[in-house]
């Protein structure tokens, strides 16, 4: 069995403080290390829609913690779930984590039972991925290259991450010698915190830019594209960061294999097929400036979703915590996770 190395374990970020929320600013990574307190569900709503933290299972995470703390300060709750529900529309973490505290209220849980519950949500997603870096790296042979999309790491879960972790378990066991990142426009995700948890966790690798990715691809470099999911859809269909489906499309060509790595709670099966799934489309200012500043003529105009689907017959292996689900249709999703 692979075991995870807790060398290259040493991020959370996202961390209860017994009475309030502290958050790892992902919005100014790497330039400098600077946390946010939240003290009430309304500045943990905030931070979710403004990416302070960021990443399908540490949205859910931070909301399951926004409703406990509510609940400790007497705020109503039925407000503070339908709030945090709004701030993102395509993970389905987000939901599924107010989901099960909602359905804790309804059950009685005082506010000691719902922090209980938050706690148990980021225990378990920490364990699911060390269960995924397992599975997903078993099936990488040694030696090989890899290509990872967006951030999926600890920054973007309770620990150690669902692609990322795969990447780290992989690194640890010897079977991976290259990983490479794409830089991920707009937000610069693969830039700024991929390549800042693969440096501080003493894992070697190269940042590309998003257009060189089909370059790479076909000299040969990498044998395995590792990506995260924000939904996937009951036939197999993955929503995930923007450019994802394009990755897919070309690895397809090139004969490079396509691994998905994501908690069951990102499978969504009252979704059928990602055609269903609602792509966020965010203010076009992203596109329009760079640090804040306009780097685009005034007077331009700019289209800009976050998110992408990628086709189930372009997906090669589907890693959940429960297991691997190899070239994912309807019928192995429904055997795995049908209700």
């Amino acid at each position: 069995m692979i075991m995870p190395n807790e060398t290259h374990d040493s991020i959370r970020a996202v961390q209860w403080q017994g009475d309030h929320l502290r958050l790892l600013d992902q919005r100014r990574l790497p330039g400098e290390e600077c946390w946010i307190d939240c003290r009430d569900a309304a500045q943990v709503t905030q931070a979710i829609r403004d990416l302070a933290v960021r990443g399908a299972p540490a949205i859910g995470i931070a909301a399951a913690w926004g409703v406990a703390m509510a609940a400790q300060q007497h705020v109503p709750l039925e407000p503070v779930l339908a709030s945090l529900r709004a701030t993102r529309p395509t993970a389905v973490n987000l939901m599924w984590a107010l989901d099960r505290m909602k359905k804790r209220i309804a059950a009685g849980a005082d506010a000691t039972a719902l922090v209980r519950e938050a706690q148990a949500i980021q225990d378990e997603d920490l364990a699911a991925n060390r269960h995924m870096g397992q599975f997903g790296a078993s099936l990488i042979t040694p030696g090989s290259g890899v290509l990872t999309h967006c951030n999926t790491g600890s920054l973007a879960t309770a620990g150690y991450g669902t692609a990322l972790g795969v990447i780290r378990a992989g690194v640890a066991a010897g079977r991976i010698a290259r990983v490479y990142a794409g830089e991920t426009r707009p937000w610069q995700q693969g830039a700024r915190l991929t390549m800042w948890e693969l440096v501080r966790d003493g894992i070697s690798a190269q940042l590309i830019a998003d257009s060189a990715a089909a370059h790479l691809m076909k000299s040969g470099a990498v044998q395995w594209v590792i990506v995260g999911a924000d939904r996937i859809a009951a036939n197999g269909d993955t929503a995930n960061k923007i450019g994802t489906y394009q990755l897919a499309i070309a690895a397809k060509y090139h004969g490079v294999k396509f691994m998905v790595v994501a908690p069951s709670s990102t499978v969504d099966m009252a979704t059928g097929t990602g055609e269903e799934i609602e792509i966020e489309l965010r203010d076009p200012a992203e596109l329009l400036c760079t640090a804040g500043r306009r780097t685009v003529i005034e007077g331009a105009q700019a289209w800009n979703p976050v998110f992408d689907v990628a086709p189930a017959e372009l997906i090669d292996a589907i890693v959940t915590e429960r297991g691997v689900i190899e070239r994912p249709n309807s019928i192995a999703m429904q055997a795995m996770f049908g209700w």
